[in-house]
């Protein structure tokens, strides 16, 4: 339960930190901690997500380091390593869950644009809160219950209303 503790913290912190980079660093340590927990509840799908999704958190924070060639070429290597990943871990259609919920974050932190992270804590929330149901895990339920209000309110805060005011503001 530890293990899903630090993570829920991790992921939650990581949605709020307006800089890019440091909130991969902080999405980092969520995937690392959700990863051992998931092994511990023999949750493999997403044991091996985690795991994946925490090497390419470590290559996105180096998104400068290459061409955006090269960047849109890893983009796509992570997006067919997470479906293969599910074809060889495959439980039944649950798999399914963490598996596009992945996919979706995987996208959204390869952009730049600190809205889309924000939207992806939505759609994990969502996806892998399901996914933690079908385990009976939770705890990691309620995080992810907790991740999708924080995106929300986060979403809302740095996006939705600061554009509202802005309306406001110009008219």
């Amino acid at each position: 339960m530890v293990f899903s503790i630090l993570a829920l913290v991790a992921v939650c912190i990581s949605i709020c930190i307006k800089d890019r980079k440091k909130s991969l660093y902080v999405q980092s340590l969520n995937c690392f901690f959700e990863a051992i927990y998931d092994f511990l509840i023999s949750a493999f799908t997403g044991a091996i997500l985690s795991i994946i999704n925490l090497i390419r958190t470590f290559i996105f924070i180096n998104k400068n380091k290459f061409s955006k060639s090269v960047y849109l070429i890893i983009l796509f290597i992570f997006e067919g390593i997470i479906m293969i990943n599910c074809y060889f871990s495959w439980t039944g259609w649950v798999s399914l869950l963490p598996t596009i919920g992945s996919m979706i974050r995987s996208y959204c932190l390869w952009q730049s644009n600190m809205k889309l992270v924000r939207i992806s804590g939505i759609t994990t929330g969502i996806l892998y809160g399901s996914y933690y149901i079908y385990y009976h895990s939770w705890f990691m339920v309620l995080g992810d219950f907790i991740l999708l209000l924080t995106g929300i309110y986060t979403l809302y805060k740095n996006d939705i209303r600061r554009k509202s005011n802005n309306e406001v503001i110009c008219n």
